[in-house]
């Protein structure tokens, strides 16, 4: 039977550090894979590169597709010998691959929070709506760490708060606490595509008057939030602990994601006792970690 009419996929989906992105890759074709695609580990936007440049975000999701009657248990205790978190090994229906991959909808994320794409019609009545462009790819809503803040975002909308968005990419969780009621956010990036991005989607959305778009080091020293989100990536909310626990007042809220499950007991005991930590919310192998400020 040729593979591509096999009955039936399996999809493997892995994380790991771009400097073993190629070696990986390569591994999974020599096992079979018949074809292997890499996202963002922390749903950075794709933004434009810079000229001749090839860019590779620092922790990465790979997936492979294999036939349906592929053996995954040896290649799986390969990957795990190797310390790679596997995320995801099931079988999956077949169906038109490149008509899913064009396949943009507005997403509901709880309460009257939607994000929808382009110029699409309103999702529904009394919708909170945050409108971003399809094209970006990543920054949407679509992948797990920014689904799991847009979902606590709608269970507790920052009504007069003030928010931090460290780390804002696309601007998609700023403009979200901007449309469900915050008095002010400021949206932190060290990129800045990613400041002009957020610039872009605030005015698009109507937000933009309440909303400062600045490089982390240009937040005014007294700024202190009620609430500080930052969906970045676990090393990265190990260092920036201090910063954060700095901008947040007592009291705060701080919501964290980016990580895998494998790293949460990290991330936590960075910023435990000053924070007092909710349950963990999991989400295809995605953490996020919510709290409030002693």
């Amino acid at each position: 039977m040729d593979k591509a009419a096999a009955p039936g996929w399996l999809m493997l989906e892995i994380a790991l550090t771009a400097d073993r992105h190629e070696a990986t890759c390569a591994l999974l074709e020599a096992a079979g894979a018949l074809a292997v695609s890499s996202t963002d580990a922390a749903d950075r936007p794709v933004l434009e590169p810079p000229p001749g440049s090839t860019p590779l975000w620092p922790t990465l999701v790979v997936s492979a597709l294999f036939d349906g009657d592929y053996d995954p248990a040896p290649l799986r205790a390969l990957l795990v010998a190797a310390g790679v978190d596997v995320l995801r090994c099931a079988p999956v229906a077949e169906q038109d691959w490149a008509r899913v991959g064009q396949d943009v909808q507005a997403r509901h994320f709880g309460g009257a929070l939607w994000v929808v794409p382009g110029d699409a019609p309103d999702p529904a009545p009394g919708a909170v709506i945050v409108r971003l462009d399809a094209g970006l790819g990543f920054g949407t809503g679509a992948h797990p760490t920014t689904a799991l803040c847009l979902r606590w975002l709608a269970a507790h909308p920052p009504l007069d708060a003030d928010v931090i968005d460290w780390g804002c990419g696309s601007g998609i969780l700023a403009v979200a606490a901007a449309r469900l009621g915050a008095r002010h956010v400021w949206a932190l990036d060290i990129d800045p595509q990613a400041l002009t991005a957020t610039r872009d989607n605030a005015r698009r959305n109507g937000v933009a008057e309440r909303i400062d778009v600045l490089a982390p080091d240009e937040l005014p020293a007294p700024v202190r939030a009620d609430v500080v989100i930052a969906n970045i990536l676990a090393p990265v909310l190990v260092a920036l602990a201090p910063r954060l626990l700095g901008a947040l007042r007592p009291g705060g809220a701080l919501l964290l994601s980016g990580l895998l499950q494998s790293q949460a007991a990290e991330v936590v005991s960075a910023f435990e006792p000053a924070v007092r930590f909710d349950e963990p919310v999991i989400d295809q192998g995605w953490v996020s970690l919510s709290g409030t400020r002693q």
